[in-house]
C-alpha cells in the first residue's frame, strides 16, 4: 500500500540564492513495516508498526555504535543531533529510548509532516526539537558549536546515489559541533569509489586515527564513526561494550565486534556492492 502526501514537490531556497525542488514524500507499508520514500522506490527510512520506537534497519542500528565509547550512565545527560530526519528512527530512539536531549535538522517540511503523521514522531518539547533548515548552513551557527555528543549524518537525496553533503569542509563543520568526547556516525552507500572519497574527506577533518567503520551490510550501507578526540578500544573492550549496549538498550550488537574496527585497518570499503532488494533495505536500496 502506498500513501501519497498532499502538496506534491516543494521548493527549497539554496544558500546561493537559487531554488531547488524538493521531492514529493510518500509512505508505503506491508502490514508490518512502514517505509518512507522521496518520489522514488528507494527506501529512505522505515518503522516497525508494532514497535515504532525501536530501530528497524540494520545500518541504522549501527549508527548507534557511538554507545560503545561512552559511559552508559552518562547517556541521558547528553545531546544527540540528526542531520536528515528520514523516517525519524534515530531521533525517536535517542529521545524515547535513550532519554537524551535530541535535535534533528531537516530541509523538507513534508518529511517532518509525514514523520509526525505516520511515523510516531512526538511533537517538539523541552527535550526534542526539529529544525527546518539546510543542514549545511544550520550547523555553522554558534549556538550548536561544541554542544553535540552524538551526531548522526544520513543525508541522501531521492536518488540515493551519494551523500548530499560530503566535503572536508562539511565534515570539519560537523567536528565543530561535537563535545570533546563527541562522536559523529555517517551512513555511506554506493560504489567503492564514492566510499573511499567520503572516507578521505572525513580523514581531513578528523584525522585517520579517529575513524572507525563497520563492514558493509548486505544492502551496501557502511557506517563510519568519527571521534572528536580519538579513543581506541581493544577487542576485549569492544566485546564488553557491545554486550552492555545490547543488555541496556536491546540493540542487536552480537556481531558488532566482528565487523567493526579502525577504518584504516578494517578494509571497510565495499567492493562495488550491488544493493539487494529487501523488505527493509535502508537508504540507498530499493524495497521489494
Amino acid at each position: 500500500m502506498i500513501r501519497k502526501t498532499r502538496g506534491g514537490a516543494k521548493l527549497a531556497h539554496e544558500a546561493d540564492g537559487g531554488v531547488s525542488e524538493l521531492p514529493e514524500v510518500s509512505v508505503s507499508d506491508d502490514g508490518e513495516v512502514r517505509y518512507l520514500h522521496l518520489g522514488t522506490p528507494w527506501v529512505q527510512g522505515s518503522m516497525c508498526i508494532k514497535q515504532p520506537f525501536e530501530i528497524d534497519l540494520e545500518y541504522v542500528q549501527r549508527m548507534m555504535g557511538w554507545l560503545m565509547f561512552v559511559e552508559p550512565a552518562s547517556v541521558t545527560q547528553r545531546h544527540a543531533m540528526q542531520l536528515g530526519l528520514g523516517a525519524a528512527a534515530i531521533t525517536k530512539f535517542c529521545h524515547k529510548k535513550l532519554r537524551m536531549k535530541t535535535t534533528a535538522i531537516e530541509i523538507n517540511p513534508q518529511v517532518l509532516a509525514v514523520c509526525r503523521s505516520w511515523f510516531k514522531l512526538p511533537p517538539d518539547s523541552s527535550t526534542l526539537q526539529v529544525v527546518l533548515a539546510d543542514a549545511a548552513q544550520e550547523i555553522k551557527k554558534p549556538q550548536w558549536q561544541g554542544t553535540v555528543d552524538a551526531l548522526a549524518v544520513d543525508l541522501y537525496d531521492h536518488e540515493a546515489a551519494a551523500p548530499v553533503l560530503d566535503s572536508a569542509e562539511f565534515y570539519a563543520d560537523c567536528r565543530n559541533l561535537l563535545t570533546e568526547d563527541g562522536i559523529m556516525t555517517v551512513n555511506l552507500f554506493g560504489r567503492s569509489s564514492s566510499f573511499d572519497k567520503s572516507l578521505a574527506q572525513m580523514a581531513q577533518a578528523f584525522g585517520e586515527e579517529a575513524l572507525w567503520a563497520f563492514k558493509p551490510t548486505r544492502e551496501g550501507n557502511t557506517v563510519v564513526l568519527a571521534q572528536r578526540t580519538p579513543r581506541a578500544l581493544d577487542a576485549a573492550a569492544l566485546q564488553a561494550a557491545s554486550e552492555v549496549v545490547q543488555a541496556r538498550w536491546d540493540l542487536p550488537t552480537g556481531r558488532w565486534p566482528k565487523v567493526f574496527g579502525l577504518a584504516k585497518d578494517a578494509g571497510a570499503s565495499p567492493k562495488a556492492a550491488k544493493p539487494k532488494t529487501a523488505k527493509a533495505a535502508g537508504a540507498g536500496a530499493k524495497k521489494a
